[in-house]
């Protein structure tokens, strides 16, 4: 029986998706992560202890722990996961993308210049250290411009600045948040930030697979929200695409030239990309597949979730089909309005009743610390919409969103992350 080994940080929305996907496919299944907390209670799951930050001890682990228990494939689920896999992989002899190219895809500024390297279009951009004058900084970008980390992902710290007053309080804003997560001891990436061009435009995400460096787009997803800032909060995904058939083309062509420009040859890929009148802009490309619990959007027709066919690709297994199943899907990523402490939300059986929608998780816990971007890492949950169009999907998933309330208790006053709403609880309707 196969067996595969997983890369799960202990935060991961993922591990499930994966988990149940492996069962189906009745394979053997190691999780690596740095707590054990959430599997201990599968029987089926062997469980690794692995620190990420440290790529020569977890490939040494995962070397050592093969050698009596046989490894098939390596997946690193999340962004901080996949350079480490590919390490593994490497260390295995299994199908697997360089060091080099999963690093690329997890460090903004280096995608970006390897991208420029090779035409595919990118924003101009620069790069400053968090220690740099801000003011000073300010000079060398054009307006309006996106801050944003080298390293984080989800809209993470990712600021719209108009001119540079705003500029100088992105930048803090962006180091703050840096140092608070702790990343600026141990990455070198987190040290930095990246200033670009905003590039106006719809925005649309590509779901792709890929194999000996040839991809295939397994998705193509709206997104009908404008997202011109100041925050990049992402909330509602739709697919099929909406845009005409050339320039979906177009999309596809630039993600399939952004893929080998970073040297990604096998596994998922996930990419966001604008598109406007000057063409279409390559924006980000990440060496795994689409986050949170997006990816319960895609139905195979085969009856296989994105996962089971993420797994079967690198188990070099046989895929029945990769055509998505007949009508249309969509997610909302339910945002976080305020900051302070949840203390429920109401509605929810309002909102699956709409129809189309197929599922609402809300990932939050009442008693946990809800903070909304560009600081957040987080969303409050997820609801899943299936119809016969786009439009339809797009609606129900609006029409659902809006029966829900969120009442949220404020927190203390903390700098940066103080609570945009008043003292005491405030029910939040959308």
């Amino acid at each position: 029986m196969p067996r595969v080994l997983f890369l799960l940080p202990t935060a991961s929305y993922r591990a499930g998706a994966f988990l149940e996907a492996a069962q189906r496919l009745h394979l053997e299944v190691t999780v690596a992560s740095e707590s054990a907390v959430g599997i201990q209670d599968r029987a089926s799951t062997d469980f690794l202890p692995m620190t990420f930050r440290d790529i020569d001890q977890a490939v040494r682990s995962a070397a050592h722990f093969a050698a009596t228990h046989p490894i098939d494939a390596v997946l690193g689920v999340e962004d901080q996961t996949t350079v480490v896999a590919a390490a593994i992989a490497a260390k295995l002899g299994l199908p697997h993308n360089s060091i080099a190219s999963a690093a690329a895809a997890r460090n903004k500024y280096l995608m970006r210049e390897l991208l420029r390297g090779q035409g595919v279009p990118v924003p101009r951009h620069h790069v400053f250290s968090i220690q740099d004058d801000a003011a000073a900084c300010a000079g060398s970008v054009s307006f309006p411009c996106v801050v944003k980390p080298l390293v984080l992902s989800a809209s993470c710290g990712v600021i719209r600045a108009n001119n540079a007053e705003e500029f100088v309080a992105a930048f803090a804003r962006v180091a703050a948040l840096l140092t608070r997560l702790g990343l600026t001891e141990t990455d070198t990436a987190a040290r930095q930030i990246l200033a670009e061009d905003f590039v106006p435009g719809r925005e649309v995400a590509v779901e792709g697979l890929l194999t000996a460096g040839a991809l295939r787009v397994l998705a193509l997803f709206d997104k009908p929200d404008p997202l011109d800032g100041p925050f990049f909060e992402e909330t509602i995904y739709t697919t099929p695409s909406r845009l005409p058939a050339v320039i979906q083309q177009d999309i596809t062509a630039c993600a399939a030239r952004a893929a080998p420009a970073l040297g990604l040859r096998e596994g998922p890929v996930h990419g966001e990309l604008r598109v406007n009148d000057t063409g279409v802009w390559l924006i980000e490309m990440a060496a795994r597949s689409i986050g949170g619990r997006c990816s319960r959007t895609l139905r195979f027709a085969a009856d296989l979730s994105l996962e089971e066919v993420i797994l079967r690709h690198a188990l070099r297994m046989e895929i029945p089909s990769l055509d998505l199943a007949a009508g249309a899907a969509g997610v909302m990523m339910l945002p976080i309005p305020y900051a302070g402490i949840l203390s429920e939300v109401r509605g929810q059986d309002e909102a699956r009743a709409v129809p189309g929608i197929e599922e609402l998780t809300i990932t939050a816990q009442a008693g946990d610390e809800l903070v909304p971007l560009p600081e957040g890492t987080r969303y409050l949950g997820f609801l899943i919409a299936r119809a016969e169009s786009p439009g339809t999907v797009e609606a129900a998933l609006r029409e659902a969103h809006r029966r829900l309330a969120v009442v949220i208790r404020a927190t203390p006053t903390r700098g940066p992350l103080a609570p945009t709403c008043p003292s005491g609880s405030r029910v939040v309707t959308f």
